[in-house]
């Protein structure tokens, strides 16, 4: 199953409840903590529950859960490497 940026972004806008936000409006490598979306850890946490609702992956790893949610590009490149 190849995984798409708009279903990944849909899926990050329900799981953090983004009201009024579309894929559209989450840019591809924009960073998602910090300046970008200004996701907090707590969000990194439901991130990591969309991985193993959806995807079947389990991020256990502090470092890697950083460098993989750096952006929606990242998080697709990991799950595809996955696969």
């Amino acid at each position: 199953m190849n995984v798409t940026k708009e279903q990944l972004k849909q899926q990050i806008i329900e799981a953090l409840n983004l009201e009024g936000m579309t894929p559209d409006d989450i840019q591809d490598d924009a960073p998602l903590f910090g300046e970008g979306l200004g996701l907090d850890s707590i969000d990194a946490l439901e991130l990591m529950m969309v991985f193993d609702k959806h995807y079947g992956i389990k991020l256990t790893d502090r470092n890697e859960s950083k460098r993989v949610f750096a952006s929606v590009n990242t998080m697709v490149e990991y799950i595809e490497s996955k696969r």
